[in-house]
């Protein structure tokens, strides 16, 4: 089919962008970010900078010690709503409290992985629904992996986690404090972590690069060489010596500024997250994650059918439908076999009945038949 020219006054189709533009205004958007990594890293502290207001307050280290007996991973979820030039977020913050404290971490990543497919299985679920006006969305758009600035490369347990969360959410690596490093020990560290990702085949978040803007494209491309991203969180107003005030941590040697580029990837960060890919973050996970694990879900259970547990053996599930059916088969025979045997009791009381019936037509016949005699010998017949 070949297009249509329109003439230059238009009938009004070049308008839709803006209608969109109303539409999306209008309704705004859900965004969820995770956080995860171990305790220690920053990661209360790098949300309530990115927002620069307090959306998580700080828990107290000290407690720490007295959920060690627990050994659990906790899923801690933090919802707000934000509001720039009449347009609303409603932004959710999921933490991971308790991953990667113990001595035996392993499995820990379990309540982290199942969290995030529980969220496509809920949503999933309401679609089916007949009124889907009113779903809840709390998928994961974007969950952001802190590593511990160790200088060396990633460890087992950074490895598990990051491969299992890269098949699942836009999986974006930071590393935390980047202040503890030098320039030279943090830029060999993430040359250490980019080959750990390479060699594990660790998929992370790659943003969109070419644009029809120039600049755009050199921002893009700019960001992503500085995956994975360093950052330093700070709410905190300092002076430098040269007597700026700004966001950042002060030392003995200098301070070390959050929105400056020469000291961490924090703008950059930022930029990606909020003010450039924030629609790529929300429709990979629409049209990638969701779709990914929508079709595994279909296409392994029948419509309707209820998800099969993590911790479920699927040998055990075939077992157990294998003696559902030889149950339902048994009780189906025993139901047949109960009401061959009711039918026959019938028909032998129909019999009966008949037979009943019949001998007492016949003694009828024989009272007749008596009382017929007495009369025609001149007597009667007692009863």
């Amino acid at each position: 089919m070949s297009p249509i020219t329109v003439s230059s006054s238009g009938i009004g189709v070049a308008h839709l962008p803006n209608q969109r533009h109303k539409i999306v205004t209008n309704k705004g958007c859900n965004f969820t970010i995770m956080v995860c990594g171990e305790s220690g890293l920053g990661k209360t502290t790098y949300v309530n900078t990115l927002f620069t207001t307090t959306l998580k307050d700080h828990k107290d280290q000290n407690l720490r010690h007295a959920k060690q007996l627990d050994r659990t991973v906790e899923i801690e979820i933090t919802k707000t709503e934000i509001e720039e030039k009449m347009f609303k977020v409603k932004l959710a913050i999921v933490d991971t409290p308790g991953f990667g404290d113990y001595v035996n971490s392993h499995n820990s990543w379990i309540p982290i992985s199942e969290f995030i497919d529980d969220q496509h299985e809920s949503f999933m679920r309401q679609e089916q629904q007949p009124n889907r006006e009113t779903k809840i969305d709390m998928r994961v758009h974007v969950c952001l992996y802190f590593i511990r600035p160790t200088g060396h490369s990633l460890k087992a347990l950074d490895i598990e986690m990051m491969k299992r969360l890269g098949s699942r959410v836009n999986l974006i690596p930071v590393v935390a404090k980047a202040d503890t490093l030098t320039p030279k020990d943090l830029a060999e560290f993430k040359e250490r972590v980019r080959n750990d990702i390479e060699a594990n085949h660790i998929k992370v978040y790659q943003c969109p690069i070419e644009s029809e803007d120039e600049d755009v494209t050199t921002v893009n491309r700019d960001i992503t060489a500085a995956m994975p991203f360093s950052i330093i969180g700070s709410l905190q107003d300092v002076q430098t010596n040269d007597g700026r005030v700004v966001k950042g941590r002060a030392y003995s040697w200098g301070v070390a500024e959050v929105e400056n580029e020469a000291h961490c990837d924090f703008k950059k960060l930022r930029h990606l997250l909020i003010r450039s890919h924030m629609h790529d973050l929300i429709d990979t996970t629409e049209t990638v994650h969701y779709e990914n694990y929508r079709l595994n879900e279909m296409g392994s259970r029948k419509f309707g059918e209820s998800k099969l547990l993590k911790g479920e053996n699927p040998k055990h599930r075939e077992k157990e439908e294998s003696l559902r059916k030889e149950f339902t088969e048994q009780v189906k025979k025993e139901e047949n076999r109960f009401r061959q045997w009711e039918t026959q009791l019938v028909s032998e009381r129909d019999r009966l009945n008949k037979d009943l019936e019949a001998r007492h037509a016949q003694i009828k016949a024989l009272e007749t038949e008596l009382e017929a005699l007495y009369h025609r010998n001149g007597g009667s017949i007692r009863r």
